[in-house]
């Protein structure tokens, strides 16, 4: 912390240009990190009264984080995975959700007319948010309880009642149709940003956009690698074990 604390002095547009995920921290303060960004932290938390500390600490959190790639999922208990999914992933979702669309609203009315593809992205980007918001309802209101009624009932050694949508496929093969088309949705995003390499006059929202695009792309893949390729099958074979 104390390397940090003594950042205050440093330009927010600095922060920002060296990691883009503390955009998302100087957004919900509403501190302008784009044309204001030659601010210190200080000068700019003195200004509307916001605790220095406060908002160090959520910049050492967001940039202390990081994804471990050589975590074994598949050695994970099923429900500790869903847990894990609708906790990380989902929550994650949720987040980026309103700060993207904020920036890229911003974008269309700052840069729309220079760049018109911003209006079909910013398009793309509302139709996932929507979907995924509904999407992962369905997940965490009605697929992952019954994934983790099952793995109780399997400790237990219990018998478990047919859930009303029939068998654990039925779900899951909606589930894996609603990724599809998500996937699609950010291949389309991917091409129309020229995958994420803002134009030569972007500003620091434009390059930070961009940036937070990317990254959402990033972890839809692996939140969508996680269910598709370990989660779903997986509860699909404890399901047969019930038979």
């Amino acid at each position: 912390m104390e390397t940090l604390q003594k950042s205050t002095q440093k330009h927010i547009g600095e922060f920002v240009a060296e990691d883009f995920r503390t955009a998302a921290v100087f957004s919900k303060y509403k501190i302008d990190f784009c044309c204001n960004g030659n601010r210190t932290i200080a000068e700019a938390c003195e200004k509307k009264g916001i605790d220095s500390n406060r908002l160090t600490e959520e910049l050492e959190a967001v940039l202390n984080t990081t994804t471990n790639p050589s975590i074994d999922y598949k050695s994970w208990p099923l429900d500790l995975l869903a847990e894990y999914i609708e906790k990380k992933h989902h929550r994650y979702v949720e987040e980026k959700i309103p700060v993207l669309r904020q920036f890229l609203d911003k974008l269309c009315r700052v840069h729309g007319e220079r760049h018109p593809e911003l209006f079909k992205i910013n398009e793309l980007f509302t139709a996932s948010a929507n979907e995924l918001t509904a999407h992962m309802k369905k997940e965490e209101l009605i697929l992952f309880p019954f994934v983790k009624r099952m793995v109780k009932a399997k400790l237990d050694n219990q018998a478990i009642q047919s859930p009303q949508f029939g068998t654990v496929e039925n779900p899951i093969a909606m589930m894996m149709h609603e990724h599809d088309t998500e996937g699609e949705r950010f291949r389309e995003i991917a091409e129309l940003t020229d995958n994420y390499t803002p134009p030569a006059d972007a500003c620091n929202t434009y390059k930070v956009t961009y940036a937070m695009l990317e990254e959402f792309e990033k972890d839809l893949h692996l939140h969508i690698h996680l269910e598709n390729n370990i989660l779903f099958p997986e509860a699909i074979k404890l399901e047969q074990q019930f038979d």
